[in-house]
């Protein structure tokens, strides 16, 4: 992990900070709770990881953040696919985020609705929406949307890398055919109490059937173009095509083996015929003999991921593209190190014409839409 490089300061990038001065920024996904959870030395506790200070070797903190002029920021609770107690390590993971903003209620606001990005916006704070990355969460129990809503949950990811007893993960052996009947009345749920559906991390099936029963817009919160880089976490343009008609958005995210092909074939000795790592190997030596035979790991790159953004709103529009970084502290693609760097993404896409009027919806407008829109079939 290493700091970002410092920003190509041209007009371009002059015209980017311009815009997000004005523009809200929501980035759609990001780790730091668990980060902050699996710290050596923090191991959960907010203020001993102190937010504060810059985490040279992670990439996501306040000033980082406040320097990526981000307005709006989704900070996952996710829940480990084989977790013995679910839905008790999610309650840990939303009484950390509520504890950040509790210590740093200068920075960040409350994220209940789409107006809350905007007052962010104008206080000069970010408003931080919890989701839980992982309807195992839920404990088979559907009332528990519910108490997850009142505890200010505004999104939840169906599956993570493994499928479970009613969702089938995209890389996973299918066990439901896609959604079980339970996994289409946890969406009519969802739709109900306002909470986004995050189709990120579920199988092509999975996004079809959701498709077949939501009556609210969806989130793919960080995934990317699967014609661009096959792994099986991107979207397929069967189901790409399907976005505009719900009014969704595509979330294209940072990580290197979604948006680069050879960062996903060099792993692909590593990983087994689902694209996920097996269960007890070690990562660390698995990735050391890859490279004593094939060479270092191929870098993906910002204009890489530039590719896809271009791609998505070629193939949905531009109405229905966002960013979510799914910063998680791991490697990053070069040119997207960390959380200051969203201006210099924006500049990239203004030196390849992107007009300010798409760099506004991609920035947060595509992800205010959808959140209005699932509010208001609130019931």
């Amino acid at each position: 992990m290493a700091l970002a490089k410092p920003p190509i300061h041209d007009n371009a990038y002059a015209a980017a900070l311009a815009l997000l001065e004005r523009a809200p920024l929501i980035d759609g996904h990001n780790d730091l709770p668990y980060v902050i959870r699996l710290a050596r030395e923090a191991k959960g506790d907010v203020g001993v990881y102190d937010l504060t200070k810059i985490h040279a070797e992670g990439d996501t903190d306040i000033p980082r953040m406040q320097a990526g002029k981000l307005a709006g920021q989704f900070f996952a609770a996710y829940v480990p696919p084989k977790h013995p107690k679910p839905a008790g390590f999610a309650l840990a993971q939303i009484a950390l985020m509520r504890d950040i903003l509790k210590r740093h209620a200068d920075v960040f606001r409350p994220g209940l609705s789409a107006s809350d990005v905007i007052a962010a916006k104008a206080e000069g704070r970010i408003a931080l929406f919890m989701t839980i990355e992982n309807g195992s969460a839920l404990d088979n129990e559907l009332d528990a949307l519910d108490a997850y809503y009142d505890l200010g949950v505004r999104l939840m990811t169906l599956c993570h890398n493994d499928s479970h007893d009613w969702c089938d993960s995209a890389t996973d052996a299918p066990r439901n055919d896609g959604l079980s009947a339970f996994g289409k009345d946890v969406i009519r749920r969802m739709n109900r109490l306002g909470m986004v559906v995050d189709l990120a991390h579920v199988s092509p099936k999975v996004m079809h059937d959701t498709l077949d029963v939501t009556s609210a817009p969806v989130f793919w919160s960080h995934s990317n173009a699967f014609s661009l880089c096959d792994h099986p976490r991107n979207v397929p343009d069967d189901v790409l095509d399907r976005v505009a008609g719900n009014d969704g958005v595509v979330m294209a995210t940072f990580v290197p083996d979604f948006i680069s092909q050879a960062s996903r074939d060099w792993h692909r000795p590593a990983k087994d015929q689902y694209g996920k790592t097996p269960d007890g190997l070690d990562h660390e030596k698995a990735e050391a003999e890859i490279a004593r035979k094939a060479g270092p790991r191929p870098k993906a790159t910002l204009p890489q991921y530039c590719d896809h953004l271009d791609y998505l709103a070629r193939r949905i529009g531009h109405d229905h593209v966002g960013i979510g970084s799914d910063f998680f502290g791991w490697i990053n693609p070069d040119g997207l190190e960390d959380t200051s760097v969203f201006p210099a993404l924006i500049a990239e896409l203004i030196r390849r014409g992107w007009s300010e009027a798409d760099l506004e919806k991609l920035a947060g407008g595509n992800t205010l839409r959808v959140l209005a829109a699932v509010e208001a079939l609130r019931i």
